[in-house]
């Protein structure tokens, strides 16, 4: 194994990536991306378009080679060799519209080496348990585009691979069907499958995932736990008291603001503990107190920059006016 990569036998990883690299003509798309992914886990790739999330796979995937970096799959540093233990979902859909879907599942598996007699089976079992045994004989041209793409996914997981890596699933999903897709990258999960999405949506990322590295402009500023990434940012309290000044005044934090009959202010770094009881012994007169942490979304902007977040949020408008 590369000196750049340590082992980690307690926690094996089904990915790992250091300092990668991608040139188109004189276009640095991605600079420099660490990434490690342990097994069995949901981990999301946020970004917005443009970020590099794409490039990023395709050389974890070894669809494409990186200029520089190392990058390994389940401690293979060819990924193309070992095809048939992987699920790949593109961004560009297509499925043949005049086949069947158990048919277009059968050939997605054939091609990571799924004989097709074994492929229409599991293919028709998969469409069953998944509500959709009436595609079993229909023609991808006669289904909805969430038919179609349930279908192209299945055709991902036929042959049951150990990692599926799905670029950005959800796009052009109804509610619905969106809530669908989060719940099978749990049952895989569960099952002990290793997942990796691309998204620009980050509430999906929020929900599912163990693990999330943050791209923006090519690089990335940030790779680990969606709970580390979220107490970047202190958490803050709301207050409301019965008093209107005391002595407990100072015992506020320096950014305490009063909006109303509210106080707002980060939780301090020692806890409130200190702070609640400098209120009753002030007789402040508690009436309502909440603590409420930041969201995936709020590190996000922190870390990744507003122009960033600026850029996904009009990634979502565009989607949601399609």
């Amino acid at each position: 194994m590369d000196a750049d990569i340590a082992e980690d036998t307690a926690h094996p990883l089904a990915i790992e990536a250091r300092g990668l690299v991608k040139r188109f003509g004189g276009t640095l798309a991605v600079d420099g991306v660490d990434i490690s992914v342990r097994e069995g886990a949901i981990y999301g790739i946020l970004g917005p378009n443009g970020a590099g999330k794409t490039t990023t796979l395709r050389m974890l995937l070894g669809i494409i080679d990186p200029d520089a970096g190392v990058r390994r799959v389940f401690g293979h540093d060819r990924p193309h060799e070992i095809a048939k233990l992987i699920g790949y979902l593109p961004e560009e859909r297509g499925l043949y519209p005049a086949m069947k879907g158990v048919e277009a599942i059968a050939f997605m598996g054939a091609l990571r080496g799924l004989p097709l007699d074994e492929g229409r089976r599991r293919g028709a079992e998969l469409l069953e348990n998944h509500g959709m045994g009436f595609a079993i004989e229909r023609q991808i041209r006669a289904m909805s585009k969430g038919q179609a793409q349930t279908v192209q996914l299945l055709g991902t997981l036929v042959h049951r691979p150990r990692l599926v890596v799905l670029d950005e699933p959800f796009s052009g999903l109804d509610a619905i069907n969106q809530g669908k897709l989060e719940r099978m990258i749990r049952e895989l999960a569960e099952g002990g499958t290793t997942v990796i999405f691309s998204t620009h949506v980050i509430h999906h990322a929020e929900r599912l995932c163990e693990g999330v590295a943050i791209i923006a402009g090519g690089k990335v500023p940030y790779a680990g736990s969606v709970e580390a990434a979220r107490d970047r940012i202190p958490a803050q309290v709301r207050l409301e008291t019965r008093a209107r000044e005391g002595a407990w005044l100072a015992a506020l934090p320096q950014d305490a603001r009063r909006e109303g009959d509210f106080f707002h202010f980060s939780l301090p770094e020692a806890g409130i503990e200190s702070l609640l009881k400098a209120l009753i012994d002030g007789e402040a007169g508690i009436l309502s107190l909440s603590i409420e942490r930041a969201g995936l979304h709020d590190a996000f902007v922190h870390i990744a920059g507003e122009a960033a977040a600026r850029a996904l949020e009009a990634d979502n408008a565009a989607e949601a006016n399609r």
